[in-house]
């Protein structure tokens, strides 16, 4: 069964996109919803007019969809998440947890417009926001261990030695105090 569909569904297609789709599905889901409605030939006829009237709004949309992706060069995601003895992770990795990361980037991205598989174990994996028709971003998402050292803490063991003599001086000075202090009492 042909369906005109009236709205993007991910992983189906795109608002005003003819899509072949099981007659159960359609009759039962698309047309009583409103996301979609038989491609017969008058309505096949109506979209068309409708695409050559709606254009530039269209050029438009695809336009900011573009600057949207502009934002997501060399964004790439590490995700920390606990993992078993096997290398397992306890639960998943999924298109939520990568909107959360990119929002803590400064990135606002619906979950829903983000496809990848749920990741299960430690690796680097992929995943695809799509914008629009035309625009789609792959976003590259590395899942680490929570306990595993990441670049940063280098950087903080360089900051660690000065803090630890800095630990060293004040217990030798407490040392003799609380030698004199039972010596006065």
């Amino acid at each position: 069964m042909e369906i005109i569909l009236k709205e993007d569904i991910i992983g189906l297609g795109y608002k005003n996109d003819i899509v072949t789709v099981k007659n159960g599905y359609g009759r039962n889901y698309l047309i009583p919803t409103g996301k979609g409605v038989i491609a017969s030939e008058s309505a096949k006829k109506v979209l068309a007019e409708n695409l050559k009237q709606q254009a530039h709004k269209l050029a438009a949309q695809k336009a900011a969809a573009e600057e949207k992706a502009a934002k997501f060069e060399g964004v790439a995601l590490v995700i920390p998440a606990k993992v078993s003895a096997t290398g397992q992770l306890y639960g998943s990795v999924n298109a939520a947890k990568v909107a959360e990361a990119l929002a803590e980037k400064g990135i606002e991205v619906d979950r829903k417009i983000i496809t990848m598989r749920d990741i299960k174990h430690v690796g680097d994996f992929e995943a695809v926001v799509h914008f629009h028709k035309e625009v789609e971003v792959k976003v590259p998402v590395t899942v680490v261990a929570e306990n595993e050292p990441v670049a940063a803490p280098a950087e903080a063991a360089e900051e660690a030695p000065v803090v630890e003599e800095a630990t060293v001086e004040e217990p030798e000075v407490e040392a003799p105090a609380e030698e004199e202090a039972p010596a006065e009492a």
